[in-house]
């Protein structure tokens, strides 16, 4: 396991929602290795939720939030890129430069970690490739690359090149992410991995999930074992939408019977788990 030696954990203190008043869930904390789900409706400030980490927040953004780093304002971590311990993957993509592949991640494995050279970036991309259906070629521009390619791409360089400690991910299951794998993958590394996510799966796979609303935090809810019991049938669900998907997506016809043939295999009989 990959280890921030000098981030044990961070907190959030609470500010207040959108109508004035003091946020119902006063502070949380988040320690090296955990796994939180940010969940709500839309609009319920889960995004800003996240800004105000990567930003962090000493009330001074709009939520009046604070973030501690190992119980102690963060102000030591901020105005230094070099020192920023926080890796943001939003939805939005976009780059300055059309550097191939290979050359972007080289550079940014110079930069970071220049003693490990060439070997950091293979294992970047192989990390990158188990997350995405389309292997990526690393001789193709930056931006030549899909957004499944993109997001798996810059979530692969900020856990193993940029080593950042805590990685914020804004809804990656609309990135063509293979979610399981994700999760799999990421519970291997010794990091705060923060989702922003309305997708039941990633949400009953994490550690924790905090829920919004009106621009508050409202609860926190510890996941537990019939959760994650519940989690395993959305799987079988969710690779059954995923391999309908495939099968669109070659040209072909999916007819009820082939989808009844399919719910049977995976145990549910006319569309009911008996």
């Amino acid at each position: 396991m990959q280890k921030e030696s000098n981030i044990e954990s961070i907190a959030v203190i609470g500010g207040r929602g959108r109508d004035g008043a003091p946020e119902p869930l006063a502070s949380i904390e988040l320690k090296m290795g955990d796994v939180v789900s940010i969940v709500g409706p839309t609009g319920s400030g889960k995004t800003a939720f996240i800004n105000d980490i990567e930003l962090l927040a000493d009330a001074n953004t709009p939520s009046r939030r604070r973030v501690l780093i190992n119980g102690r304002p963060a102000s030591d971590f901020s105005g230094s890129n070099s020192k920023h311990p926080i890796a943001l993957i939003t939805q939005h993509t976009n780059f300055l430069s059309d550097l191939p592949v290979h050359r972007f991640l080289r550079m940014h494995a110079d930069i970071r970690q220049s003693d490990k050279g060439e070997s950091v970036v293979q294992e970047t991309l192989d990390f990158a490739n188990q997350l995405t259906g389309e292997p990526i070629i690393e001789t193709i521009g930056m931006t030549e690359l899909s957004g499944g390619q993109t997001r798996a791409l810059l979530l692969a360089d900020a856990v193993v090149i940029g080593n950042s400690p805590i990685i914020l991910l804004d809804e990656i299951e609309n990135a063509g992410i293979h979610r399981t794998k994700a999760l799999e993958l990421l519970h291997g590394f010794q990091k705060i991995f923060v989702f922003v996510t309305h997708d039941p799966r990633i949400a009953l796979l994490s550690d924790r999930r905090v829920v919004m609303k009106n621009g508050a935090m409202q609860k926190v809810i510890c996941v537990e074992a019939d959760e994650r019991r519940a989690a395993q049938e959305i799987k079988k669900l969710d690779d059954l939408i995923l391999e309908l998907r495939a099968i669109i997506r070659n040209g072909d016809r999916v007819g009820a019977a082939l989808l009844e043939e399919r719910l049977h295999a995976i145990g549910y009989q006319n569309g009911v788990k008996p």
